[in-house]
C-alpha cells in the first residue's frame, strides 16, 4: 500500500480544530487500513522553529519537527485561525517553497489566505469561511470567490470552509486515495456525514439570511420555515405581512439580504434534507410535505444545489448512521 504524507502547518494563533478534524480522519484512515505496513497515512506537524505554539482557543500544540527544515509532502495542509492575519511573511514564504513539490495543497477555513499571500490561488476558484469571504475577494481579486460551498477543488489545490468542513475534505481526500469503503469506515467512527457534496451550502438558511428588524417580516420568516409547503409565492406572503407585494419584496431583500423566492428555495430545500434524514417516508410524500409538489421538482432542487439527487442523499446519510 502507498504510504501518503501529510505535513500540517503549525503557526501561533492556529484554530485547533482546523489541525485536529483532518488530522483525526487521516488517522482514522489509517486504521481502518489494519496493520498495513507502511501505514495509509504519515501525518507530520511543523512550525517555524519546531517549538510549541498556542492555538486561537488556548490549547499549546507541540509540533514533530521545524517548519524551517521541512521535506515537500504528499499533501500539505494549511489550517486556519487568528494567526492567519496578519500572516507571518516567513509562513507564507515556507508554504510557497513546500507547494510545488507537495502533491496536493489543502487549506481549512482562513488557511486560504495564506495560500493566497504565498501566490497560489491566482487565477484559481476558492472559497473560504462565509464570513471571510468578502475579504479574500477584495484583498486577491485574481481569486475567483466562492462563498457557497463547503469545499472547492480546483486541479491539485483545494480550499474549504469553516473548521468542520476541513473533515468533509479530508474525507474526500481519503476517497479519492483509498475508496469509499474506507472513507465511509472513517465518517461512522467519527459520526459524521460521508461525505457532504463539496457542493453543499456552508450553513443552513436561518444561518445564512439575517433576521429581519420588523416583526411582520420576522412573523413570515417563522411561517416559511413551519409551512414549507404552504402558498409562499410573493402574494400570499405580502398579505401575511399587510403589505403590497411590491412594498413586501422591497423590504424583505432589504431586511433580510435573500429575496422571499430565493429564501423560500432555501427552506424547502433544508426542510427536504431533514425529512430524508429523519423520516423513512417516500420521496414523492417528502417532496409534497417540503413545498415541492412533485419529486421532479425537489429532484431538480437537489441536482442544482447539492449535486445529489434526493434518494442519493437519503443513502449516503444513513450508510453513514448503520
Amino acid at each position: 500500500m502507498t504510504s501518503h504524507d501529510v505535513l500540517i502547518v503549525l503557526f501561533e494563533g492556529v484554530q485547533s480544530l482546523d489541525v485536529t478534524g483532518p488530522l483525526e480522519v487521516f488517522a482514522g484512515a489509517a486504521g481502518a487500513t489494519g496493520e498495513a505496513d507502511p501505514p495509509a497515512y504519515r501525518v507530520r506537524t511543523a512550525a517555524l522553529g519546531g517549538g510549541p505554539v498556542r492555538t486561537s482557543a488556548g490549547l499549546r500544540l507541540l509540533p514533530d519537527e521545524d517548519l524551517r527544515a521541512a521535506a515537500a509532502p504528499d499533501v500539505l495542509l494549511v489550517p486556519g485561525g487568528r494567526g492567519t492575519y496578519p500572516a507571518d511573511p516567513e509562513v507564507v514564504a515556507r508554504i510557497a517553497a513546500l507547494a510545488p513539490g507537495a502533491g496536493r495543497v489543502v487549506s481549512v477555513c482562513t488557511g486560504a489566505f495564506l495560500l493566497a499571500e504565498a501566490g497560489l490561488l491566482a487565477g484559481r476558484r476558492a472559497t473560504t469561511h462565509w464570513a471571510y469571504c468578502g475579504a479574500l475577494a477584495r484583498r486577491f481579486p485574481r481569486i475567483t470567490v466562492d462563498p457557497e460551498p463547503i469545499f472547492v477543488r480546483d486541479g491539485r489545490y483545494a480550499t474549504s470552509a469553516g473548521v468542520t468542513a476541513g473533515i468533509d475534505l479530508a474525507l474526500a481526500l481519503v476517497e479519492e486515495d483509498l475508496g469509499r469503503d474506507v472513507a465511509l469506515a472513517v465518517a461512522r467512527g467519527l459520526v459524521v456525514f460521508l461525505r457532504r457534496p463539496g457542493s453543499q451550502a456552508q450553513f443552513s438558511t436561518q444561518l445564512a439570511a439575517q433576521l429581519a428588524q420588523r416583526h411582520p417580516l420576522r412573523e413570515v420568516q417563522r411561517w416559511i420555515t413551519e409551512h414549507p409547503d404552504a402558498d409562499l409565492s410573493v402574494d400570499a406572503l405580502a398579505g401575511r405581512a399587510a403589505l403590497s407585494p411590491r412594498q413586501f419584496a422591497r423590504a424583505f431583500r432589504a431586511e433580510v439580504g435573500v429575496t422571499p423566492g430565493q429564501y423560500v428555495d432555501r427552506t424547502r430545500l433544508e426542510a427536504a434534507r431533514r425529512l430524508l434524514e429523519d423520516t423513512g417516508s417516500g420521496i414523492a410524500e417528502i417532496a409534497r410535505a417540503a413545498g415541492y409538489g412533485t419529486a421532479e421538482a425537489m429532484r431538480r432542487a437537489f441536482v442544482r444545489t447539492l449535486a445529489v439527487p434526493p434518494a442519493e442523499y437519503r443513502r449516503r446519510f444513513h450508510a453513514v448512521r448503520s
